[in-house]
């Protein structure tokens, strides 16, 4: 014979609905961890989309960090080599000691990620598409010898030869620390770089013109003072 079921106490009545309660608020809870941001040269760089933020490197990436010491629910990252790179162009001794506290350098983990295969599949043709397309342009600077100056055809063709080959790719190694650091961490890639924004919308990574960025910035801040407010 099975034996008798105990009786649950008033007591332990009341310990069972609290916790389950408990469990299903947990469960509802929004996901509080920080939005991470990954940030591209370009946006402090050029010249055509750093104005909301500064007029020249060093101004735009103080305004930067001091929107972003407001910010709680954001992570800004940029990878080694391209936090190499931006300190090129910025005076050094006009930025702030705790830059490292705000804007993180992680580089990806470039030995764990996996992309899909039609990634190289698409690379290949797209190089193969621009050689073809810069031997056409070479060929008509060669025919073009007797109407025009040597020099006038030179720049000319470098000019269009570089538009042919590099405008719309990824061409350095610095564009895919950008691509696989946004990929791991599933962050919001900022870049005016086109090869980048075409590559990011192939691989499925958020993107934001850099001439919005400030916008974003201030609507984080309100944010995370309505965020504070309530706690």
């Amino acid at each position: 014979m099975a034996p008798a079921k105990r009786k649950e106490s008033a007591e332990e009545r009341k310990g069972r609905r609290t916790e389950e309660k408990t469990k299903g608020k947990t469960s509802e809870l929004p996901d509080l961890r920080p939005l991470n941001v990954v940030l591209d040269t370009s946006l402090f760089v050029n010249p055509d989309v750093r104005t909301s933020l500064g007029t020249t490197p060093t101004e735009a990436l103080e305004t930067f960090l001091f929107l972003a010491a407001q910010i709680h629910i954001l992570e800004f990252y940029m990878p080694p080599s391209i936090f190499e790179e931006l300190l090129h162009f910025v005076e050094k001794d006009k930025i702030p000691a705790d830059l490292l506290l705000i804007l993180h350098q992680k580089p990806p983990k470039k030995h764990d990620l996996k992309t899909p295969a039609f990634l190289l599949y698409e690379l290949i043709e797209d190089i193969r598409e621009r050689v073809n397309k810069g031997l056409r342009i070479a060929e008509k600077a060669v025919r073009s010898t007797e109407q025009k100056k040597i020099d006038e055809i030179v720049q000319d063709m470098r000019r269009k030869y570089r538009d042919a080959l590099r405008e719309g790719i990824i061409d350095s190694k610095e564009d895919v620390d950008l691509l696989l650091l946004a990929m791991e961490l599933d962050a919001l890639l900022i870049t005016a770089d086109q090869g980048l924004i075409k590559w990011a919308e192939k691989l499925g990574i958020r993107w934001l013109f850099p001439e919005k960025f400030k916008e974003y910035l201030m609507s984080a801040i309100k944010r995370t003072e309505l965020i504070s407010a309530k706690d």
